[in-house]
């Protein structure tokens, strides 16, 4: 059981550690407003619920219609994410900007919530695999000891954001807009 927790909480660590900054950009776009902290955790619960299920799923299917020798190379789906990812920053089409996720929205539950799902796709890839591999009893394990630290995940965004220094370059990356330059400006 202990094994469980720790592969749980790394495994967490891993494939969540991202969504700090996205988060400390919610709190400092919303900082000020009552009930900012509030949206924010129920936003990431429900957004984190939907990557579980959609994990899950994905797990079921995978067991029901894939034959037994398959499984195991389930866990090179993981490792392709990783590549492409390598692959797209070293040619420069990295397209993740947590400013742009945030950028226009209000702090609001629906927003934290599709932001979340919609940076989740990490985190299905890689669950898939390690449920296909563990004892369902296991995969409930997870689920509980996750969601327990989305609790602790938005309290560390919420005290990245609340740093004096961090602050401002919060605000300052939650406000920003820069210049565009052209041809005829240059004269």
């Amino acid at each position: 059981m202990l094994t469980t927790v720790l592969q749980a909480i790394g495994l967490f660590a891993a494939t969540n550690i991202d969504d700090i900054i996205v988060l400390a950009l919610f709190f400092a776009r919303g900082a000020g407003q009552s009930g900012t902290t509030a949206r924010i955790l129920a936003g990431q619960y429900l957004g984190f619920a939907g990557i579980l299920v959609a994990a899950i799923l994905v797990t079921i299917g995978a067991g029901a219609f894939l034959p037994p020798a398959a499984i195991p190379y389930f866990g090179l789906i993981p490792l392709g994410i990783g590549l492409w990812a390598a692959w797209e920053a070293w040619r420069g089409d990295d397209d993740d900007d947590d400013e742009a996720k945030v950028a226009g929205k209000k702090v609001g539950v629906g927003t934290v919530a599709g932001v979340t799902f919609a940076n989740g796709g990490d985190n299905i890839g890689v669950y898939t695999p390690v449920f296909l591999s563990v004892e369902p009893l296991a995969v409930v394990a997870y689920c509980v000891i996750f969601l327990v630290l989305v609790a602790v995940l938005v309290a560390l965004a919420k005290f990245v954001a609340t740093r004096p220094r961090s602050r401002k370059c919060s605000n300052a990356l939650s406000t920003s807009s820069f210049p565009s330059f052209s041809s005829a400006s240059a004269s």
